[in-house]
């Protein structure tokens, strides 16, 4: 099973993550608000995530860790 962790603090909220994943299992978090005022990315399904990466490698910021 893959893991995907955010490094929320330093998140754009720019999205591009979110229209990457093919299973559409991210989105920006409507709750949390990072230090410089962005809504950052966040999974909503840890266990369907497949691990592609292609969140991770879309990401230019660098944010988006996976572990397989």
């Amino acid at each position: 099973m893959a893991k995907v962790t955010f490094a929320t603090d330093t998140c754009k909220g720019c999205g591009l993550c979110v229209d990457a994943c093919p299973k559409g299992l991210l989105q920006l978090s409507k709750e949390k608000i990072n230090k410089k005022g962005h809504h950052p990315a966040e999974i909503t399904n840890q266990d369907e995530c497949v691990g592609c990466a292609s969140c991770a490698i879309m990401c230019p910021d660098c944010v988006i860790t996976v572990e397989r």
